[in-house]
């Protein structure tokens, strides 16, 4: 500023106020021209052009119109509303529109209410809304069209039976064809879904009083009263319960518990087996832990109920005797009760599988004949049906003594007792009392006693010849044998001593010199 001096201050100073000058004459010019009194909206900018005009631009006049109206410039911006999706309004300038100067009554705005397109607006008339007159919305008290509130609430606010507590977005919930049309997605927007018989109900019947926060999500929550379990099964209704209905059941037995409910398990209650609080104290899975009381066999089969019983009925058995132990109950053994022979349990102590094992008191054999009592006795009864073949023994039952009784022999059961030398049992028989010894068979053969057979002179060393086959077999057999064996001396001496008319001079040995035929015949000299 020095170095261009005080006179250069003065030119700027100067030209400022110059130019100040000019512009209030141009104004005054401008307002000499003015084409008319502006309408009632603008009266009030009357007084100054520059309130709507560039002076010499007309270009820069539209800015001027939106510095005002900035509802209206948002719009354009951001492409909502009339002025925003209408696509020549965005190039255009306000005043090929919107003229003015036409005097304080004159209609600037140029709007065809039955012509315009309110869908072009940031809020389309669907449903209900088609029906409404402009001014219902657009009161005289509102400045303008786009002053109009597009919020549900601003109008129905009167409507709102929730009062407020649901909020002011009615439009999430009703639709607009009619207030009642309600297409509020309960799930997605609570992340709690109206299924069965919630589905049908009213609001109030959950939000009482239009109370909406913090309403319960739990069965429990709203059906503590109808819970007759008493909070004895908890709290997870929906573990049995649905929402069809409350008496409808889905509770899955088997896959919570492991625990099938089949046949009669399946018609019983829940207070059967489960007593008390069933929610904190488990029901046995074990048969026994129901039926203790119903077990007829005292514990003495043990506690697998189940091995033997159905659930279908208590008394309907499946125990397979053949099948589950290898022992098959036929005959008597069939109709007999588990604790005839089951005295203790099964698990404690292991049953014979042999008869002798359960029957040592009943052998009247005293063991003589072992311990498969099933080799001779049946099933069907102890003394019936006996099958033991005597041919198999030591001493087969041969011609009379196969018809003879057992007791005629075995005086007891214990039949090894009984002897097997004929003469134990034919002593009264026998006639030629033991001077034959004993061995019976050695000339009788069991078919009958008087068909004996003995051939002399093959079965001993003394033929019977001449005047000997004739002869009674007690001529020479007087004594009674010791120990059954026959010792009879075989020379001629010892039966003709007395016919010895030599007096023993030529010994003993008579056939040396006679015959068998007769005494008195002699062998010729050789």
């Amino acid at each position: 500023m020095r170095a261009k001096g005080w006179w250069y201050s003065l030119i700027v100073v100067a030209s400022a106020g110059m130019a100040d000058a000019a512009m209030a004459q141009v104004n005054s010019l401008e307002r000499l021209v003015m084409p008319g009194p502006l309408s009632a909206a603008h009266a009030d900018l009357e007084a100054n052009c520059a309130n709507c005009h560039k002076s010499f631009s007309r270009t820069l006049q539209k800015s001027l119109c939106l510095d005002c109206h900035k509802d209206v410039a948002r719009d354009i911006e951001s492409s909502v509303g009339f002025h925003g999706k209408t696509s020549n309004v965005a190039g255009a300038e306000c005043a090929s529109c919107h003229s003015d100067h036409k005097g304080r009554t004159a209609d600037i705005l140029h709007l065809d209410r039955d012509a315009f397109d309110h869908n072009v607006t940031a809020f389309p008339l669907r449903g209900k809304h088609t029906e409404v007159m402009c001014n219902d919305c657009h009161t005289k008290e509102l400045k303008s069209f786009h002053a109009a509130a597009t919020e549900c609430n601003a109008c129905h606010a009167k409507d709102d039976r929730h009062h407020g507590n649901l909020g002011v977005a009615c439009a999430d919930c009703h639709a607009e064809t009619t207030w009642k049309e309600v297409r509020f997605d309960h799930k997605q927007k609570t992340d709690y879904a109206l299924t069965g018989a919630h589905g049908r109900i009213t609001c109030a019947s959950c939000h009482v009083d239009e109370q909406y926060k913090d309403t319960a999500k739990t069965c429990v929550g709203c059906h503590a009263k109808d819970d007759h379990h008493k909070g004895t099964n908890g709290k997870e209704c929906q573990q049995c319960h649905t929402t069809n209905d409350w008496k409808e059941l889905l509770f899955d037995h088997f896959a919570k518990t492991g625990f099938a409910l089949r046949a009669g398990h399946s018609g019983l209650k829940c207070e059967s087996c489960h007593e008390g609080n069933k929610y904190e104290k488990k029901a046995p899975k074990e048969c026994i832990g129901c039926h203790r009381k119903d077990d007829a066999h005292a514990g003495v089969n043990g506690t697998e109920c189940a091995t033997c019983h159905r659930v279908t009925n208590w008394k309907d058995v499946t125990f397979d005797h053949a099948k589950d132990t290898k022992f098959a109950l036929h005959g008597a053994h069939a109709n007999l009760t588990c604790e005839t022979c089951h005295k203790q349990p099964a698990k404690v102590v292991k049953l014979p599988m042999d008869c002798f094992g359960c029957h040592a008191e009943d052998d009247p054999h005293r063991g003589q004949l072992g311990k498969t009592c099933n080799t001779c006795h049946g099933e069907k009864a102890w003394t019936k049906e006996v099958r033991f073949d005597h041919d198999l023994a030591r001493f087969p039952l041969l011609g009379k003594h196969h018809t003879a009784t057992c007791d005629a022999c075995h005086e007891s059961k214990a039949f090894l007792d009984a002897k097997e030398q004929c003469i134990d049992c034919h002593r009264k028989d026998d006639v030629h009392k033991e001077r034959f010894g004993t061995t019976c068979e050695t000339c009788h053969n069991p078919s009958a006693w008087l068909a004996w057979r003995f051939d002399h002179d093959s079965q001993t060393s003394f033929p019977l010849t001449g005047k000997h086959r004739g002869v009674d077999c007690h001529a020479c057999h007087r004594e009674k044998t010791v120990d059954g064996t026959i010792k009879l001396d075989s020379t001629c001496a010892s039966c003709h001593r007395k016919d010895d008319v030599h007096d023993g001079e030529f010994g003993r040995n008579c056939v040396q010199c006679h015959t068998t035929e007769s005494f008195r015949d002699l062998k010729e000299a050789r």
